[in-house]
């Protein structure tokens, strides 16, 4: 048969061809002419180039893909694809070659390349590989390691708990499962959204892929065939949420220069020829920047190098006092597999047992995964691979030449069950604590349990109140602190009874909500700037891609809630430092409302010629509805919900989904951003699985 394309009123497209090749070509094809401009980003970014367009502040990235090696890692995986599953192999052939067969059509219809003087280049069969990794390489948050680090070097090892929750650079996710004992139509209805960066344009592309063997709606990750995270075949569907597992370990290393090139310490004592070479990064409008590239038996070295971070060419005896030198270790690196072979299965899956054999394939990163079937079977699970090491290994950096810090196989995924026909995932400590560290506070998990508790029978129709929900549970720790103050300023006292009458809903029309989040940020500085954290107030000098995790009012931000309620802080007065926030909020309050200055504000490589005036949003940080800002420091969340999806089992056309911005990448498009107004409201695009109801837009 023809390989067709066709669209919905919104855009997305359907695409049908005469064999899963044929019709990865397709998706490929489309991908490339909806969203030429993103795939040349992400293939720019998994090579270490971007520098060579965007310029300087895209540098900091160009360092670290060059010696994580992400594209040496991309191109390792895909050799031992065609090894491994050639069929597979063959598949992803197919995708680039789509990807490839529109890529210029792409380029002239998005702006943004004329701006940049880019013009696409050649996409590799492991690029798909290449944007995956890159995509998640910082997934799992390896780097808040580093931040432990500092905290136990300047307040010590108990002082770590203090800031464990779920910092600036990681990412989460909603998802429940209400099996059909428990809906309205008795089969089951799977619902969440994935809380990424908000980039323009999305991380999630909406398609539907048909071929005789499968007929698959879902969400797409553009640069990569298939559907990952999120689908629906007609008599399964699945979805994922963050594990948090900790998968990846830092190394603190030895290293020295020879005549023959570069050394490291090994854990038996003797002293190992590492690889080195170096490569040169082009940066736009500046001289070229030559980056060595070291890798050790245990990883890649990420940070330092045999003279440290800043050049000290000692020599101590003792190692732990060498300069600096932090190698990575993480599962691709060492497998050379990223999972991919459990795609193509996952598009074919008729039933939970075929999802779950496909998720045994699944490497990183480590998700839960809950699916349920028309025949009534349901799963809630992890999949992924993580390293059994120490228990050193997962807190902190540990030293390569001392021994009992090598991986000894593979931790057995656990599972879990239903409870009172519920699961619900929201990145809390669930299935996966026992491969993880830090976790998701419990709150968006209870809330969300809460919620379906609230009613015996639900539908797909019932899922967006879920989705929207804004109240802010962790507000009370601030709150409760607040209530104990006595002595304040008139005006500090109305402040205050008005915060303990709100009703800790953080809506976009809300002025409590503004004031709450006022003096939130307010506490935040004030403890951010107590003495007792100054030390953590100067990060060492690591590459620029790291600061995230290393800066201290986001930190504070973020881990508010176990500052204010731990038993003792370093000598901090946190009554006093509430009543500093509410005297300062009292004397200037925020004029408006939260959807005043809690506004979205997308990522984009290169900023529109003309800036978009972005809405206020509803939700926080703690919310069901996780619009993030960083506490302290700005109200405007770069962070929320990429997509919201409810997959039905009793009618798939009962299905419904929403991205934030559109179906379209090319700034302009009717379908660019017209799905905003519904996201926002928390409205649902329909799922359209009817032929007929759909436009043909060319046979390929």
């Amino acid at each position: 048969m023809a390989t067709e394309i066709y669209r919905d009123a919104w855009g997305i497209p359907h695409l049908r061809a005469g064999s899963a090749a044929e019709l990865a070509h397709a998706q490929g094809l489309v991908t490339a002419r909806d969203r030429a401009w993103q795939l040349e980003i992400e293939r720019h970014r998994a090579q270490g180039t971007s520098a060579s367009f965007l310029g300087e502040s895209a540098l900091a990235w160009d360092r670290f893909a060059r010696r994580a090696r992400l594209d040496d890692t991309a191109r390792r995986c895909f050799t031992e694809l065609q090894r491994r599953d050639p069929e597979t192999a063959d598949w992803l052939r197919a995708y680039v070659d789509g990807v490839n067969g529109g890529l210029a059509a792409g380029a002239d219809a998005a702006p943004e390349f004329a701006r940049a003087h880019l013009t696409p280049g050649t996409w590799h069969p492991w690029t798909p590989l290449g944007v995956w990794l890159a995509t998640h390489i910082l997934f799992a948050g390896f780097p808040a390691k580093l931040w432990r680090e500092q905290v136990a070097a300047h307040l010590g090892a108990d002082a770590i708990g203090l800031f464990a929750t779920d910092g600036p650079g990681t990412s989460g996710s909603n998802g429940w499962l209400v099996s059909g004992e428990r809906t309205v139509t008795g089969q089951a209805v799977i619902a969440g959204d994935p809380h990424r960066w908000i980039e323009d344009p999305g991380v999630y592309q909406q398609i539907h892929l048909s071929c005789p063997e499968f007929d698959v709606v879902g969400l797409a990750v553009p640069g990569v065939p298939g559907i990952a995270h999120f689908g629906h075949t007609g008599t399964v569907a699945w979805a994922i949420t963050n594990a948090m597992a900790d998968y990846q370990d830092l190394y603190r290393e030895r290293l020295r220069r020879t005549g023959a090139g570069v050394e490291a310490l090994g854990p038996d004592g003797v002293w190992c020829r590492a690889a080195r070479h170096t490569e040169i990064v082009e940066v736009a409008g500046e001289e070229p920047v030559e980056v060595e590239v070291i890798e050790t038996d245990r990883g890649p070295v990420v940070i330092g190098g045999p003279e440290g971070l800043d050049g000290d060419p000692s020599d101590p005896a003792d190692p732990s006092d060498a300069p600096v030198a932090i190698s990575l270790r993480h599962p691709p690196r060492v497998t050379g597999d990223l999972g991919f072979g459990a795609l193509l299965p996952l598009l074919r899956a008729r039933r939970v047992a075929d999802v779950d054999r496909a998720f045994d394939r699944w490497a990183e990163p480590v998700n839960v995964v809950q699916a349920a079937d028309t025949e009534g079977g349901v799963l809630h699970r992890v999949a992924g691979r993580v390293p059994l090491r120490a228990e050193a290994n997962r807190l902190r950096l540990v030293p390569a030449w001392e021994p009992g810090h090598a991986w000894q196989g593979w931790h057995e995924t656990p599972r879990a069950g239903l409870t009172d026909g519920v699961a619900v995932m929201a990145n809390q400590r669930g299935p996966a604590e026992p491969l993880g560290v830090e976790f998701a506070p419990p709150h968006r998990h209870d809330r969300i349990a809460e919620l379906l508790a609230g009613r015996e029978r639900w539908s797909a129709a019932d899922m967006p109140a879920l989705h929207t929900d804004t109240h802010l549970a962790s507000a009370s720790a601030l709150l409760d602190l607040l209530r104990a103050l006595d002595a304040l300023t008139p005006e500090a006292s109305a402040l205050r009874d008005r915060l303990l009458a709100w009703n800790r809903r953080m809506d976009a029309d809300s002025a409590d909500a503004a004031l709450y989040s006022a003096v939130r940020g307010a506490v935040v500085r004030q403890l951010a700037a107590h003495p007792a954290f100054a030390a953590l107030g100067t990060p060492p000098a690591y590459p620029e891609v790291f600061r995230p995790w290393l800066a201290l009012l986001p930190r504070v931000g973020f881990a508010l809630e176990h500052l204010l309620r731990a038993e003792e802080l370093y000598g901090i007065d946190r009554p006093s430092a509430v009543r500093s926030a509410v005297e300062e909020v009292a004397a200037r309050p925020p004029a408006g409302i939260w959807g005043d200055t809690h506004r979205l504000a997308p990522w984009r490589a290169l900023e529109p010629e003309t800036p978009y005036d972005e809405p206020g949003l509803s939700g926080d940080h703690d919310c069901v509805l996780c619009t993030s800002g960083v506490p302290g420091l700005t109200d405007r969340a770069a962070r929320g919900p990429a997509a919201r999806y409810v997959w039905d089992l009793a009618r798939r056309e009962d299905s419904r989904w929403v991205v934030p911005l559109g179906a379209s990448g090319v700034p302009g498009s009717p379908h660019h951003r017209d799905q905003l107004p519904l996201w926002l409201s928390g409205d649902l695009v329909p799922v359209v699985t009817d032929w007929t109801l759909l436009k043909k837009e060319t046979d390929v």
